[in-house]
């Protein structure tokens, strides 16, 4: 008997089922990546807000309160020196005058373009002249410690009442100094502020 061999049919394999899909998993991820990136320009937002507050802030300071000043040249010497950094308070003197010893920073007279510090020696209404370097104003001889031996002058100014409105200023460094013996008083228009701090050198720092 002879054997009989049946040929079976060849059936491809099939290929293994895709994993499923989850679209709650998706969803979540899109949603997750959408309020980071929400998160992200909300604080972009905040932080540009920030700046420009801050920026707004800093123009008002300037413009209205105090102004950060840096000396040049050696007439305020030995109190200020050449490069220090000030603090000028530019609001005192909208409320107040300026006061003999205070010391300011002004506009230069002769060219508003530029500014000087300087020492206010005689306000309006007093009567100041110099005899032989030594200030007195209304006859009284101004206190002076603050002035070197080395830096004191010698010159003569007649005696001038400052006018209404008016002041009288010298630099500390009297042998080394523009000021009104040069060029005359100063208006108080011209006057910018009251220079409140010295905050640099740092060791040297020092409210006036």
């Amino acid at each position: 008997m002879s054997a009989f061999h049946a040929e079976r049919d060849l059936v491809p394999a099939r290929p293994a089922p895709a994993p499923p899909v989850h679209h709650d998993d998706t969803e979540a991820r899109i949603r997750n990546l959408s309020e980071r990136a929400a998160q992200v320009q909300a604080e972009v937002v905040a932080w540009v807000k920030t700046l420009v507050s801050a920026g707004v802030y800093a123009i008002l300071i300037v413009t209205f309160g105090f102004q950060v000043a840096r000396v040049e040249g050696m007439s305020m010497a030995p109190t200020l020196e050449d490069q220090d950094r000030l603090i000028v308070n530019k609001l005192i003197y909208r409320i107040g005058e300026p006061r003999r010893g205070d010391i300011v920073m002004l506009y230069y007279p002769v060219d508003p373009a530029k500014s000087f510090v300087k020492r206010v020696i005689a306000e309006e209404g007093d009567k100041v002249r110099i005899v032989d370097g030594r200030v007195y104003v209304n006859d009284v001889p101004v206190p002076d410690n603050y002035v070197l031996p080395e830096f004191r002058s010698r010159d003569d100014y007649a005696e001038q009442v400052v006018q209404p409105g008016y002041y009288f200023v010298m630099g500390d460094h009297r042998n080394n100094s523009s000021d009104s013996r040069h060029w005359g008083l100063v208006p108080k228009k011209y006057i910018i502020g009251k220079v409140q701090l010295r905050w640099w050198p740092v060791p040297t720092a020092r409210m006036f």
